[in-house]
Order: structure tokens, then sequence, then C-alpha cells
């Protein structure tokens, strides 16, 4: 019997099938505020059997792209809102990704004297941000040099987080999703080559995972561990991310963690897909070994691939980000066996209106307009 289909209980919350619609950063929301086609873009794709939104900031000063819409003013909220209305109308299941990107960031992003801010004062090489430069034109940037955080400022961002997190429930989302991955700021606490501090968050494993761990039960005691997930990406290079002398341990130890917590969900990154190396054969059986709960990977899946890995029980859930992009009813086509159009790449972010965002038609509107 076909899994990917099959209906899947989520900690309590009931998901129709095991696809998963992977974050995407879009940049289409030109004030951060979800708008019209932010709303029709997730509505198109609520058969799913979880939407996970693309990354929404925590802050102002957990931006780094322009055109992000984010989840610390009551205008984002109530925009949102209108997303996990249209979502649920059409039976979908919706979490959000709490995003904090740290040195991934400029200064024309976070406002004149702001620097961002990381667990070091470091530079990464090919750390860009989307900002503006000096002449007002938004395009891609070389990131700002970096603030290392103070030790008492580390539990205001995690308090961020927390607003965050309630804001997403209150705006009728029904978990959130961490993101922990990707070379932003989580990693970059976790990674033991660029974390160089010397206080109770740096050094030890224990002490560079301990702003995530800390922020997980924050969270999970203001909206419950239930509703959070958590996104990871191990052994991930993106912006800068180096090797390190302990790498696979950290990350078994993180696994650990999760284990300890009732979490909804570990989202797996696997960053062969976005130009960055592949994890090592035997660290995903490593992983599971240690994490038993409910476990996602999104990176390069089609459904054949995608069966099998949940046959064999190493995945729970499986994560599809660019299918979505070209194909909002991807569910369906996969189920009917209809040919998956690829995206074009040059629509993918920016300020494009419908354009490559939801002007997208399913397999049905194709063939309507093959026969009229």
């Amino acid at each position: 019997m076909t899994k990917l289909f099959e209906p899947f209980d989520l900690s309590g919350l009931t998901l129709r099938n095991r696809v998963i619609m992977a974050p995407m950063t879009r940049a289409r929301a030109l004030d951060t505020v979800p708008d019209d086609l932010t709303v029709e873009y997730y509505s198109q794709r609520a058969g799913a059997g979880l939407i996970i939104s693309e990354g929404a900031p925590v802050s102002l000063e957990g931006c780094g792209y322009l055109f992000n819409p984010g989840l610390y003013t009551a205008e984002q909220a109530a925009g949102w809102r209108r997303v996990t209305d249209a979502v649920h109308a059409k039976g979908g299941r919706m979490f959000a990704q709490l995003w904090h990107v740290g040195r991934v960031s400029h200064t024309s992003i976070l406002g004149e004297g702001q620097s961002p801010v990381s667990s070091s004062a470091t530079v990464g090489e090919n750390v860009w941000a989307f900002g503006r430069d000096e002449d007002g034109i938004a395009r891609s940037l070389a990131a700002s040099p970096p603030r290392a955080l103070e030790t008492e400022e580390v539990v205001r961002i995690t308090q961020d987080f927390v607003r965050a997190a309630r804001t997403a429930i209150d705006a009728g989302f029904d978990g959130v999703e961490l993101h922990g991955a990707n070379g932003y700021l989580f990693e970059q606490f976790v990674n033991g080559a660029l974390n160089q501090r010397e206080d109770r968050y740096g050094g030890s494993i224990e002490n560079r995972l301990r702003f995530l761990v800390e922020t997980l039960d924050a969270i999970s005691a203001e909206i419950g561990s239930s509703r959070v997930g958590m996104r990871v990406s191990p052994f991930g290079r993106l912006f800068g991310m180096e090797p390190y002398e302990d790498e696979a341990e950290t990350w078994v130890t993180l696994a650990g963690e999760f284990e300890k917590r009732r979490l909804a969900y570990v989202h797996l990154s696997d960053q062969l897909t976005i130009g960055a190396e592949k994890m090592p054969e035997t660290f995903a059986r490593d992983f599971r070994t240690t994490y038993t709960g409910t476990l996602i990977a999104a990176g390069g899946f089609e459904k054949d691939s995608a069966e099998a890995a949940l046959q064999s029980g190493e995945l729970d859930l499986i994560a599809f980000g660019r299918p979505f992009i070209a194909n909002p009813d991807l569910v369906e086509r996969m189920r009917a066996g209809h040919p998956i159009k690829p995206a074009d790449r040059a629509t993918w972010y920016g300020d494009l209106g419908a354009r490559g965002y939801t002007d997208y038609p399913t397999w049905t509107e194709e063939e309507a307009a093959q026969n009229g």
C-alpha cells in the first residue's frame, strides 16, 4: 500500500497525507505583510498534508532579506490570519517557520547604526543578504560585519521567538517550526568553528547547543511542545558554515535533546540539492537511532524515492520544496501519475507580482486550456 498518500497523526493533528510543503523564501511581501497574493499562493497548495511557511523573521533584527513576511507586528499577524484561514477552509494544515538570520544580514535592512548579530564577530565567506545598495536598489549584497551578542542578550532573542510563536498560534497557525538550519543564527551558535564564545553559550557541545535548547523549551512552555517542530541541516555548509572536530557528536547529541522533548517533529534539510555537501551516509541512521520521534526530511525527493523512504521506516513524512512552486496541485499530480512541471528559476524571488508565484496552473486547468 502506498504510504505517501495515507493520513498521518502529527501529535494529535490529522494530516490527510504525508506530503509536506517545505519552507521556501519567495520574497513577495513588499511591505513585510502577507497580502492577497500570499493568501492565494498558500491556499492553492493546501492539498499538502502540511504546509510549512516561508521563514518569518521574529524581529527586524532577524531579517536578512527584503520582502519577507514577518511575525513581529500586529499587521503581519493579521495578514497571516488571512492566509491560515484560507488554507484551513480547504482542509489544509499549516505551521509557521520562525526565523532569525543572525549574521546573514545587512545594515540597509536593519537600520542606520545597527549591525547584524551572531555568536561571534566573524565575517563569513560567501555570506550574502538581500538589501539595498547606496542608490536604494534592492539587490544581493555582502553581509555587513556582525557583532557578537552579549550573554544577557541571548535571552532577549529567545523571548523574540516566544512572542513570535504566540503570535503565530493567535494568527491561526497549527504550530511553529524553529529554523535551526542553513547557516542562520542557531547554527551560528552550534557550529564549533564559528562559535568562539567563552561564556555559557560557547566551548563545549552542551554550551553551543544551549541557546537552541533554551529557546525550544521556552516556546514549548508557551504553546505546548506538540505544536513545535525543529529544522536542522547537519553538516550544512551554507553561509560560511565550516567543518569542526566534534561535528558528528554535536548533531547526535542534539538528536538526544530532541528525544527528551515531545516535539511535533524534527525536519532534516539535506543541502545537496542547493549546492552544499551531502550528509555522511551513516549519519541519518545514527540520528534516527537516537531520535525516535516523527522525522521529516527534505532534499530532492521524487514520488518513488519518497515512498521508498517511508516504506523503509527511515522517515515518517517527506518534504517537497521546488516541485510545489510550479505544481500547486503537487499531491494530486503525484497520486495520478501526471507530469511534474519544472519551475522557472528566474521568477523564484522578488517583486514580480503573480508571475512565477500564483500563475502556475493545476493539471485540471492545463487540460481545460488544451481542450478549450
